[in-house]
């Protein structure tokens, strides 16, 4: 697949990494042009760069922003996201204090469904945090990436996604269970203080 990834932190270092190894072309649009290119400078694989505002070439498109950055990206690109699938990664916190914030549709990604209502959005990866994504698995087990989204169709190249990078996708159903997923993505962020495993542990369901 040809996957765009707005955003060059450490959450669009780990889903690149997983893309890119599972054969995927990548490409990377930062503020900045710099931004880009020095992420892609880490990369290996079929990875292009460009800013944020240049036109959209993938099939998928990755929103690996905070929270407080989805509106501005969606007035930039709301009528290009059309018929595209959407990945909201996002959890709704406050940046400074962490704190859980409320959205009034019930998830970012069913404000975001609201807002680009042509777009086929589906949450995922928002459990998993940046260092484990870029190993691709935690005590030699692949990452579960829980996802949720309206479109089976969207949802089957995300899973294709995450199957292809080594991971394990796990299809939760229908768009407004994101609120679910959100919940699971904070209450992994809660409890690290008290592992100490410094944001290294996974979400895992075992069978």
């Amino acid at each position: 697949m040809d996957i765009t990834i707005i955003g060059t932190g450490n959450m669009a270092r780990g889903i690149a990494t997983r893309a890119l190894d599972g054969g995927n072309t990548v490409t990377l649009l930062g503020t900045t042009q710099e931004k880009a290119e020095a992420l892609a400078g880490e990369l290996s694989g079929d990875v292009r760069v460009g800013t944020v505002g240049d036109p959209l070439s993938g099939d998928v498109v990755v929103l690996a922003v905070w929270y407080q950055a989805v509106d501005d990206v969606l007035a930039t690109y709301a009528d290009q996201l059309a018929g595209k699938v959407v990945v909201d990664i996002t959890n709704p916190v406050d940046p400074d204090t962490y704190a859980p914030l409320t959205i009034p549709e019930g998830s970012v990604a069913a404000q975001i469904a609201a807002k680009v209502p042509a777009a086929k959005v589906v949450k995922a990866f928002n459990t998993t945090f940046a260092g484990t994504l870029v190993e691709g698995a935690v005590a030699g087990q692949p990452l579960d990436v829980f996802l949720a989204g309206d479109d089976e169709g969207a949802k089957g190249a995300v899973e294709q996604l995450a199957t292809d990078g080594g991971l394990r996708p796990i299809d939760v159903g229908p768009l407004p269970l994101a609120h679910h997923i959100e919940a699971l993505g904070y209450l992994n962020m809660a409890i690290q203080p008290g592992l100490g495993t410094n944001y290294a542990s996974a979400v895992k369901v075992l069978a």
